[in-house]
């Protein structure tokens, strides 16, 4: 029987958290297979192997695992085949199939675009647009903020985005942040290449607000969240997933 284990990031913040469930309940509906489980890699519960053990226990004979990622990273590459190589020991009997996170794809470009729009603001000649990944020591990451950043620009008809990252990377949001603001331009507009709200929207948001705006605009943009363009780009994603069989790295085999 047909499993689906979705591989969400997770988030101290409740908000956050009730955001992406109701984001997967929604993509559930859409998905033709009769086991279906949300689990987190870190910050909440469950676990990936909880997850595993629970479609297990409904009668799953084959999982496809789906992360819910935006990029290619470590939690990619490592930390979410390292649980699976773990649980496919566990249960050898059990066919693992693993899905691929969103990746650069027009059409999430075209709702950061839409996200800038919301603001109803008219973009500024001089204006000073920020792209903040959340970072990762991988440097495909920093290539594809920089790829997103590159098309975006041409989407909303400025010279340069700039790019810059909550972690792991540089330059830093906060380095960037303070950069922009001392350029004295009269319009900052701060795009966060985030899925769900939580602890890093806000922490953007209380830096942001500690700069005086007078005379000139700063405007946080909200995450990705749960827009029709990247649920059907995750829907088209978990299909995928199903044909895609899991094979963990030479390095986790001889664990």
């Amino acid at each position: 029987m047909q499993g689906v284990l979705y591989v969400s990031h997770g988030t101290r913040l409740p908000e956050g958290l009730k955001e992406a469930k109701a984001f997967l309940q929604g993509v559930q509906k859409k998905i033709p297979a009769p086991l279906q489980q949300v689990c987190f890699l870190e910050l909440a519960s469950p676990t990936i192997e909880e997850g595993i053990e629970a479609l297990v226990q409904k009668g799953a004979t084959t999982i496809a695992v789906v992360p819910v990622l935006l990029l290619s990273a470590k939690h990619f590459h490592e930390d979410i085949p390292e649980a699976l190589y773990k649980c496919q020991k566990k249960y050898p009997t059990i066919t693992l199939t693993y899905g691929k996170p969103l990746g650069i794809q027009e059409r999430l470009i075209a709702l950061l675009e839409e996200r800038i729009r919301e603001k109803g603001t008219s973009l500024h000649k001089d204006v000073k647009v920020l792209l903040v990944g959340r970072g990762s020591h991988d440097p495909q990451v920093k290539t594809a903020i920089e790829t997103i950043a590159h098309r975006l620009a041409k989407r909303i008809n400025v010279g340069q985005i700039e790019t810059c990252y909550l972690a792991a990377c540089k330059p830093s949001f906060d380095e960037k942040l303070s950069d922009a603001w001392d350029s004295q331009s009269p319009q900052m507009i701060v795009v966060p290449y985030l899925w769900f709200n939580g602890l890093l929207i806000q922490s953007m948001q209380k830096k942001i607000d500690t700069l005086d705006p007078l005379h000139r605009e700063i405007v946080l943009c909200r995450p990705m969240g749960n827009h029709a363009h990247i649920q059907n780009a995750f829907i088209d994603r978990v299909l995928e997933s199903f044909h895609l069989k899991f094979d963990p790295a030479p390095r986790l085999i001889t664990h």
